[in-house]
This record gives structure tokens, C-alpha cells and sequence, in this order.
């Protein structure tokens, strides 16, 4: 999808590029800078330069979509974005193969470390995708949270504060993907590990693991949740708004898992936080000893064993070297006892060296994980998040040399940014002219240098003997550095400091490029050291953990180094070498965050806080330097896309060179020639106002082509109305036209149609005059005949009637003279047998009756229909009972002439079944509707068991799946069960091979439930050779059908004994030598379950049977 994009010029908010601010001074740099925060416009540029400005809220600006708007992108191309210098950096890497560095510095709670974060996550965004490159990407990311947790802390100007510095190589192969990368640390703030200032809090890590870590996981490291039990932790900022310590804890478990730590590595490192935090809880008492020497005491030792026994120390080798310390020359031991005040400084030594070596650990932990694999050379993107310049009002050590690594830094960028600017010149064909600017070399060496420098003069003290105090270590400082320019002390010989009041007597004060620091010399000394007595450093070897061993190698007694180690401020200046020879082998990228308020809240812009740093970060410096030569540079193609309308002979297409192109279009517009210069590529302006002038004409020029534009497209809007009126004018005419003759055809043929149908209607109504008289005609005929056909009929009627009369007559007298005839004969007998002949025919009428109603009533032929017609009278009741026996027997004989041999067999087992089941297992009347099948595999016509089948002579009464039930665990396994006359065979179902088989003779009895359920267990003999590996417990679909076979077979054999069943919820199998105990249990059903079986233990297989509904 194409993005709208608005360039660095087109409707800025004040000066996108701080190179153009015209006039540049200080307050027109910090309006301009406040102009922009306003409207959240929160990146400027200083040429390549980006300076960021924390808005303290979240910006829709760091969208996927604004990722694709930056990418693969000019850099001066779109608006200022932190992601136009990371593409910039990674295209540099990857398409010129040139090394490169983002440094990126501020004070505290300016977004350093948020800026660095949305440096990887774009790179990793626009880097090659695949599972192994997405997983480096992944753990270069998710080291962040890991490390913010072990380093990082609430300040007092921000809740997420780095407490370190943090450089890291980001390594790449040949296509731009990433390989792995390297993270060194400097300078980790120990000290807030036992002290934190009012308002502060400890690193992230110890509250996160009270917050956060489970009840069982504080049980193991014997902490309690309450924060208030701890001495080292701050009470009143231990709950920051916005910071779920619970949550962060859980990300960086998962962080560090991503990473690569093994699960008893995090553990090692939570007992050594643990450690740390039982530590501080250790206090001593004073004791005098007999010579008059005081000495320290564990006031209470529970702490101090809780520690010990997380650490795997002997609790008397911990509370020694609390009490003693042992000083050793050549070959000499002297032990000397420590007072209170040593004893908590050793305690307090212990613990800022343990967290310290700790997070080193984590460091080289995390490097081992994320270093690239391959060994041919890579291509390097390093990010620098380090302290910015600070100056607070009470400065320290930390202070100094932080500070003193911010001096390497500015050298470094104006070394750079010079040399970057001569390459371009020269590389264009333009002369080169010397820039007048700051050099802080002059500063770099009042610190570093090796004979004069305060980093020098501060070892040679603390290694001197004798007594050494930070006083006179100033009294050195105030021989050596009083003449300098940049030193000033109120001790010093120069007098002109001796009534500055602002100077105390035991500071010194240094005029760095930012401006003047004061620095306090209390604790320079003691922090330079950095001593750790070695009777705790050997307590801490002799420890049975492994990392503790790992990080206090100097323990090691056969390993005892007399010399003493280098001091905190060496070290410090060699890492600092160290930084700056690997920045100079790379192309640098700069940028610069500045804090905008010191209440953490949005939309505030407070200007002297932001003076203060645009100060010390040296802002104005670098715009001086950018604008020292040319303060703009533009290749000739987009100069004369930008700017062709300006002249007519380019616009609007301009067929030659672009260089011809640019030189005729600034000849045009009569720019003075000493205002630019003509690069090979690229066309140089040395003032803004020329470049302003530019873009003002171009503005003019855009709003004068508008007017051209809407002018035009105005006329052709009108044109195009008025043709489409004209042609609208055409077509309605023509439609008018159509719709006015159409009309006029219509009434005409109205008319014609209204003639036709009169004359229509007068015709029909004729020819209907004519049919109707004809029809009455033909009716007044036919009516004269029907009533002479009556007439007729009627006279008819009557002669038949007398007719019928006559010889009805006729019939009665006939049939009253016979009757009387045949009474007079049978007179005589009627009287003597009268009665008896009336009963009989009244029984045999009734007999009669009986027997035709139960024909019409008879039931069915189905011999389990228990219907029969109900007597209709007593006197019948023996009759009607024979009867419906006789019927019955019938019907049995006919229903049972219909039985084949093989129903009669089947009938046979269900009425076994019947015997063996019914009313005492609970699955027998659903078995009842079920046909035996008895070969449920079809086993003779399958081709997979043709093999099997071969295998027998005997014919396979029974074929099925059955379940063969392993003690273990419970679970079945799928078996084919084969049933003959003389064998039980036990198959493979995928191969058909036997796995076992017992001969009927072998089996004693079968075991059944009384539930629901497919379970049976085959009892075999004991001695048997079927025996040996114990009973089969099975269990069947077709159980009712496979135990009456066995039954039957058994009972139907003369030389066996007949098969018994046994029917209980809870019987013994024999498994080899030992007897397990099947128990049955019906459970309430629920959706889905059905029966299972499961291993209680050695001796008890449970059964769990739903209950039916």
C-alpha cells in the first residue's frame, strides 16, 4: 500500500534540521526545539544527528505501517524519526559493508534506553525473515529485559533508570540477518546495591523476585514477601505506579529461558539475589577483647545461617572473615580483628562485589548464548546506551568518571563529524576550509594523561605507602593541575580561587565542554580502591555453589596473587580505550535524547532544564560544526524535482542532465555564486536563508500552479456541465417527442377499440336474441311430451299395482291354510317332546354362536402372544381354557415346523443366556434383541486372516475384537478372540499372529461384574501349561454372546467338566505369580465418559462403570 509521506521541508513545525535554524543561537535553538515538542513532534536533526526529546506518553509514531514509511528511504527524505537514522545505519551496513555505531546519550530519564529498544526492534523489523534468524532476533531482544532487571532502578528521575552503560555489537551476515551480538557493560552502580537516596529504589530484580516468585520458590530461598524485613531495600518507593513487579518478574523467568539460561542457572542467580538481600540483614555488636582492642560480633546469626546455607558456606569460615582480616607480605601473615565499623563495610564490600561479579556473570551468561556461530566475517552494528553528562549538586567519583567517558565521547564525535564532512567535501571536488571549534583533548588529558593526569595521580595514591586520605590526594591535585586552564581548586597555589565562596575547601572543580562541574573528594579514594578483603573472598571459594566458586576466583589458595588488583578507576579508563578504538573502526550515528521536564508528565517543557542539557550534551557545538562549511547538500536529481518550477526552461520536464539542469535553474533565479557550490553529485548551499529563499519562491510558485490548476480544471468542469446540459436538453426533447406520439397513438387506438366493441356487442346480442327464441321452442316441445309420457306411465302404474294386490292376497290365504294344515298333523307330537328339543336347540344355537365369535377373535400365531377373547358365558369355562391351551400347542408346532437347525441353535444359547444372565448382570436385556452372529470378522472370507484361519482344522464358532486389559497401567490391548470346540486363541489384530492359545480343558471358570461393562476374566488351571503367564482379563462388545458359547461347549462336552460363571463386582486374576483384585464401582455419568479402567496399585485394577439412567 502506498504511504502519504511529508518531507523534511514540506510544513515544518518550526526547523526540522537544527543546520537550518536561522538566526542559530541558543534560545532561538531551545524555541525552536519547545515549538516542535508542542505540536509532538518530538525528533529534530543536527545534520545525520537525531535529537529525541521524551514525550513521557505513549505516540502512535512506532507502527508496523510507519516501519514500511521509513524503509529503504533517503534519510532527509521524510520527517525527522529516530527510525530514518536506524535505516540509514542498517542500509549502510548491508548494501556498503561499512561497520556502524549508534550512540546514543542523556541524562537520566531522557529515553536512552527506549531509544535503543526501538533501534533493535525496527532492525530486527526490517531485517530477513526464517526460523533461525528469528530466533537470534528474538533473544537480541529479549536480553533486554534481563538486563533491565539486573540493572536497572527507580531514580528519582525515572522509574526505569540504566544504572550501567551498555555497549552492544549486533553482528550481521552478508544479507543484512542478523548472526548474534556481543553486550559489553560499564560501570554499574554497586553502590546503590547497599544505600539508595531518599525517593529510590534498589535494582528491579529484588523487588520483582519478593513480588512476584511463587510461595514455594521464596520457601526454598527462605525469603518472606514483606519488603520492610530487609535493611538494603528503600521503604518509601518500593511500590512504583505504572511497574508491576509481580508481571516483570514472570517476563524476564521467560526472558531469560528465550535467552538460553538452563532452569538451574536461574535458580543459581535467584539464590544469589537471595543472598545478597539476607546480607544486608547481618548487623554486628562491639566486643573488647582482654588487650584492650575491640573486635565485631554477629549480633544475630539466623541471617547469617539462612545465607550460609543458601551459598553452601561453613557459617564459622563466613563469621571469621567478618571479624578478622588477614594481611599478607612475602611471606608474612598478619591477622588483625575488625571493628564494628570495618565489619559493616566488609559486609557492605561483600555484597556490592557479589550483585556486581553477579551481573557480569549474567552479561558474559547472555554473550555465550547470543555470539555468532559462524567464524567468517561479520558485518557489526554496535549500540551505545551509556550515562549522559551529569552534574548534580554534590558530584562524586561516579560522577567524574562518568563524565570523564562523555569528554571521550564529544572528542570522538567532533573527530568524526569533521572527518565525515572532509571525505564528503573531497569526495564531491569541494575545497576544504579549516573549522574553528572547541577541542576538549586539552580536558581529556587533565584526566587520562599517564604522569599528570587525576586518574593517574589517584592510583599512585591509593598505591603509595603510608596514610592516604582523600585530602591528600587533593593536596596532589592542587601541586600538579593548579596551573592548568580547565582545574580550579580553593587549595590550589593559584590565588585567584582563594575567596570564590562557591568553591569549598575539599572540592575541586573542572571546566568540561558542557560547562563547570564541582566535585566532591570525599570517598574518591575508598571507591578507587574498590577493596575486597581476602578472607571473604576466600569464604566465598570455599562455598559449595558452583557460581559462587565461579565468580570469586581469587579465593582459589593455591592461586593466592600477592599484587594488588587494579583500581576501579584503571579499569574504567582502559574499558573506555577500549570503547573508543572500536567506535573509531565504525560509522557513527548520533543521538542525542533530552529529559523535557523533571516531573515525568507529558506536554510540560521546562526551558532551563532543557538549556541545562542542550549545554552539556554540546548541541550548539555541533551545529556550529555542521554549519561551519555548508549547511545544506542536495543531489542534483531531487534539487530539480523540488525546484523546477521555479524556472521556465525546466519546467515542466527538463530533458538533459540534472546538474545542467540545477546550474541553469539557479542561474535563472540570480542566486550569488559565493551562496553555493557545485558538487559531483551533489549541490552545496552555504547559508539557510538561500535554501529559505527557495523554498519560499517554490512556495509562491505552488500556490500561483494551484490557481493555474483550479483555473483549468474549473473551465473543463464548466465545459463538461454545459455539454452534459446540452446533451441532457437532446435526450429529453427526443424523449418528450416518443412520449407525446405514443400518447396520441394510444387515444386513437382508445377510440378504434371502443367502436369494436359496440359494434361487437350489438352483433352478440342479435345472435343471443335468435338462440333464446329457438331454444324456448325446443323447450315448449319437450315439455309437451314429458307430460304425455307421464300421463302414459302413471296410467301403467296404477293397472300393475292391482295386479300385485290380487296375487299378495292369493299368497296369504295360501299360507295361512298350510299352516294350519301342518299344525293340526304335528299337534300330537309337539306336546310330549317340546321341552328337551327347545333346550337343544337353544345349546346348539348358543354352541353355534361361540364358536364363530372366537373364530372372528382368534390372536396371533406369535406363541409369546398371551391374548385370548374373553368367555361370554360360565357353564363354558373348562371348554374355553382346553381350548386356548389347544391352540397354543398348535401354534407352538406350527411356529416351530418354520425353525431352521441353525435358528434352533441360536434359540438354544439365548435361552442359555437367559439362564446364565437375567436379573443378575445388568447388560443382559440389551444383549436380548441382539442375533449371535458369532463370526463378527467374517474370518473365512477375509483375505488379511486367510492365514489365521488356515491355521485351524476345527470350524471358528466365534470371530470378534476383543481387549486384553495389561496390569500395569490398565490400559487394553487390541487382540483378535478366536473360539472353537477345543481352543481359545488369542491373535495380533494388524499381523494375525497367535499370541496365545489355551485349550478348553484349561479353563476353570469366567469371572463377570454384575454392572454395565465388557470386562471377563478367563480362570485358567493352575499347573496347566496355559497357566504360566496367568489369567486373560478381557473385555468385549459381545460379552453375553462369547460366555454362553464357552458355556455351551462346555456343557455339551462329555469328557470336560461343565464351564462355571461367576458373577461379583470384585474377583481375584491370577498375573503370573501374583493375585490382583478387579474391582468394579458405578459413578454418576457424565457427558462423554464411559467405562475405564485404572492401576490403584500392585494389587487393585478399579473399574469405573456409569450408572445406567
Amino acid at each position: 500500500m502506498e504511504v502519504k509521506t511529508k518531507s523534511l521541508l514540506d510544513n515544518m513545525i518550526g526547523v526540522g534540521d537544527m543546520v537550518l535554524l536561522e538566526p542559530l543561537s541558543e534560545e532561538s535553538f531551545i524555541e525552536n526545539l519547545r515549538k516542535r515538542f508542542d505540536h509532538n513532534e518530538i525528533y529534530t536533526y543536527i545534520g545525520s544527528v537525531v535529537i529525541s526529546v521524551n514525550p513521557y506518553k505513549s505516540m502512535l509514531i512506532y507502527t508496523p505501517e510507519r516501519v514500511e514509511e521509513y524503509r529503504n528511504r533517503n534519510f532527509y527524505e521524510l520527517s525527522p524519526h529516530i527510525y530514518a537514522l536506524a535505516d540509514e545505519a542498517y542500509r549502510s551496513l548491508r548494501d556498503q559493508d561499512k561497520d556502524q555505531c549508534i550512540l546514543i546519550t542523556g541524562e537520566s530519564g531522557a529515553g536512552k534506553t527506549e531509544a535503543s529498544k526501538l533501534v533493535m526492534s525496527y532492525v530486527a523489523a526490517v531485517c530477513g525473515k526464517g526460523q533461525e534468524v528469528n530466533k537470534v532476533k528474538e533473544q537480541l531482544l529479549q536480553s533486554n529485559p534481563v538486563l533491565e532487571a539486573f540493572g536497572n532502578a527507580k531514580t528519582v528521575r525515572n522509574d526505569n533508570s540504566s544504572r550501567f552503560g551498555k555497549y552492544m555489537d549486533i553482528e550481521f551476515d552478508f544479507k543484512g540477518d542478523p548472526l548474534g551480538g556481543v553486550i559489553s557493560n560499564y560501570l554499574l552502580e554497586k553502590s546503590r546495591v547497599v544505600k539508595q537516596p531518599r525517593g529510590e529504589r534498589n535494582f528491579h530484580i529484588f523487588y520483582q523476585l519478593l513480588s512476584g516468585a511463587s510461595d514455594d520458590t521464596l520457601k526454598k530461598l527462605k525469603l518472606d514477601r514483606d519488603f520492610s524485613k530487609y535493611n538494603y531495600l528503600s521503604l518509601d518507593s518500593a511500590v512504583v505506579n505504572g511497574l508491576d513487579d509481580a508481571t516483570n518478574f514472570r517476563t524476564v523467568r521467560n526472558a531469560m529461558q528465550i535467552v538460553g539460561f538452563m532452569e538451574d542457572e536461574v535458580q543459581s542467580v535467584l539464590e544469589l539475589v537471595a543472598a545478597v538481600l539476607k546480607l544486608g540483614n547481618i548487623e554486628f555488636k562491639p566486643e573488647s577483647r582482654c588487650n584492650g582492642t575491640d573486635e565485631s560480633r554477629v549480633k544475630d546469626k539466623n541471617d547469617l545461617k539462612e545465607m550460609c546455607e543458601l551459598l553452601g558456606i561453613e557459617q564459622s569460615v563466613l563469621e571469621r572473615a567478618f571479624s578478622y582480616r588477614t594481611v599478607e607480605a612475602k611471606m608474612e601473615k598478619v591477622s588483625t580483628t575488625l571493628n564494628v565499623a570495618q565489619a559493616y563495610y566488609a559486609r557492605d564490600a561483600l555484597a556490592k562485589n557479589l550483585y556486581s561479579r553477579l551481573f557480569s556473570w549474567i552479561v558474559n551468561r547472555i554473550n555465550e548464548s547470543i555470539k555468532a556461530q559462524a567464524k567468517t566475517r561479520h558485518k557489526v552494528m554496535g549500540v551505545l546506551d551509556i550515562y549522559g553528562f551529569e552534574i548534580f549538586e554534590d558530584n562524586s567519583f561516579e560522577q567524574f568518571i562518568i563524565n570523564y567517558c562523555n569528554e571521550k565521547l564529544q572528542q570522538i564525535f567532533i573527530e568524526l563529524t569533521l572527518r565525515e564532512e572532509q571525505e564528503e567535501y573531497v569526495r564531491e571536488g569541494i575545497e576544504w576550509t579549516n573549522i574553528e571549534y572547541f577541542n576538549n583533548a586539552i580536558i581529556c588529558d587533565l584526566i587520562e594523561n599517564h604522569q599528570n593526569g587525576i586518574l593517574a595521580m589517584l592510583d599512585e595514591e591509593c598505591l603509595r605507602p603510608g596514610t592516604v586520605t582523600d585530602e591528600t590526594f587533593l593536596d596532589k591535585l592542587n601541586m600538579i593541575c593548579a596551573e592548568h586552564q580547565h582545574f580550579e581548586s580553593r587549595l590550589s597555589k593559584n590565588s585567584k580561587f582563594l575567596n570564590d565562596h562557591s568553591l569549598p575547601h575539599c572540592c575541586f572543580r573542572i571546566q568540561h565542554y558542557a560547562g563547570k562541574v564541582l566535585y566532591r573528594v570525599e570517598g574518591f579514594v575508598d571507591k578507587n580502591n574498590d577493596l575486597l578483603y581476602r578472607d571473604l573472598s576466600q569464604a566465598m571459594y570455599k562455598a559449595n555453589h558452583t557460581l559462587i566458586k565461579h565468580l570469586f576466583p581469587e579465593g582459589n589458595p593455591a592461586k593466592v596473587n600477592l599484587k594488588r588488583p587494579p583500581t576501579a578507576g584503571f579499569q574504567f579508563k582502559a574499558s573506555v580505550g577500549t570503547l573508543m578504538r572500536n567506535l573509531q573502526t565504525k560509522n557513527p550515528n548520533y543521538i542525542r535524547c533530552i529529559k523535557p521536564n523533571d516531573k515525568k508528565a507529558p506536554h510540560i517543557f521546562t526551558e532551563s532544564l532543557v538549556c541545562h542539557q542542550v549545554r552539556y550534551l554540546g548541541l550548539m557545538e555541533n551545529v556550529r560544526v555542521r554549519r561551519a562549511g555548508y549547511a545544506f547538500r542536495q543531489a542534483y536529481e531531487p534539487c530539480l524535482e523540488r525546484y523546477k518550477m521555479l524556472c521556465k526552461r525546466t519546467w515542466p520536464h527538463w530533458r538533459g542532465p540534472a546538474r545542467e539542469g540545477v546550474e541553469m535553474l539557479m542561474a535563472d533565479l540570480q542566486v550569488p555564486a559565493e551562496e553555493f557550490s557545485y558538487g559531483r553529485s551533489k549541490i552545496f548551499i552555504r547559508n539557510p536563508r538561500t535554501l529559505f529563499f527557495l523554498e519560499e519562491r517554490r512556495r509562491q510558485c505552488l500556490q500561483d500552479l494551484a490557481t493555474l490548476i483550479q483555473k483549468i480544471y474549473r473551465g473543463w468542469k464548466c465545459r463538461t456541465h454545459f455539454l452534459l446540459l446540452k446533451k441532457s436538453q437532446i435526450v429529453v426533447a427526443a424523449w418528450y417527442r416518443r412520449y407525446a406520439q405514443q400518447k396520441k397513438y394510444e387515444k386513437i387506438k382508445s377510440a378504434t377499440t371502443v367502436v369494436q366493441s359496440y359494434t361487437r356487442g350489438w352483433q352478440a346480442r342479435k345472435l343471443l336474441r335468435e338462440l333464446k327464441h329457438q331454444k324456448r321452442c325446443e323447450e315448449a316441445v319437450t315439455t309437451i311430451a314429458a307430460y304425455w309420457h307421464g300421463t302414459q306411465a302413471r296410467r301403467e302404474l296404477r293397472r300393475l299395482k292391482e295386479e300385485a294386490k290380487r296375487k299378495h292376497a292369493v299368497a296369504v290365504i295360501w299360507a295361512y291354510w298350510k299352516g294350519l294344515k301342518v299344525r293340526r298333523e304335528y299337534r300330537k307330537f309337539f306336546r310330549a317332546n317340546a321341552g328337551k328339543k327347545i333346550y337343544d336347540f337353544t345349546i346348539q344355537r348358543i354352541m353355534q354362536k361361540y364358536f364363530l365369535g372366537l373364530k372372528r377373535t382368534l390372536p396371533s400365531m406369535s406363541p409369546v402372544d398371551k391374548n385370548w377373547p374373553a368367555r361370554p358365558y360360565v357353564f363354558l369355562d373348562g371348554v374355553h381354557t382346553e381350548l386356548r391351551r389347544i391352540f397354543h400347542l398348535w401354534r407352538c408346532k406350527k411356529y416351530k415346523s418354520k425353525f431352521t437347525e441353525e435358528k434352533k441353535a441360536v434359540y438354544e444359547e439365548k435361552l442359555e443366556a437367559s439362564e446364565l444372565f437375567k436379573d443378575k448382570k445388568s447388560l443382559y436385556p440389551s444383549s436380548v434383541s441382539q442375533p449371535f452372529k458369532g463370526d463378527y470378522l467374517e474370518i473365512s472370507k477375509n483375505p488379511k486372516y486367510q492365514k489365521l484361519n488356515s491355521s485351524f482344522d476345527e470350524k471358528v464358532l466365534l470371530a470378534d475384537v476383543v481387549n486384553k486389559i495389561n496390569r500395569a497401567n490398565g490400559k487394553g490391548t487390541t487382540r483378535i478372540l478366536l473360539l472353537t470346540k477345543k481352543n481359545v486363541v488369542l491373535a495380533d489384530q494388524k499381523t494375525g499372529q497367535v499370541k496365545a492359545s489355551v485349550p478348553l480343558p484349561d479353563l476353570t471358570s469366567v469371572s463377570v461384574s454384575t454392572q454395565n461393562d465388557g470386562f471377563f476374566a478367563l480362570r485358567l488351571k493352575e499347573g496347566s501349561a496355559s497357566a504360566v503367564k496367568g489369567d486373560f482379563l478381557l473385555s468385549s462388545e459381545h460379552l453375553i454372546e462369547t460366555i454362553t458359547k464357552l458355556h455351551h461347549i462346555g456343557s455339551t462336552a462329555s469328557d470336560r467338566e461343565q464351564l462355571n460363571v461367576d458373577i461379583s463386582d470384585e474377583f481375584l486374576v491370577q498375573f503370573k505369580q501374583d493375585k490382583v483384585c478387579v474391582k468394579f464401582i458405578q459413578v454418576a455419568p457424565k457427558n462423554g465418559n464411559s467405562v475405564s479402567c485404572k492401576r490403584k496399585n500392585n494389587r487393585l485394577l478399579e473399574v469405573t462403570v456409569p450408572a445406567s439412567a
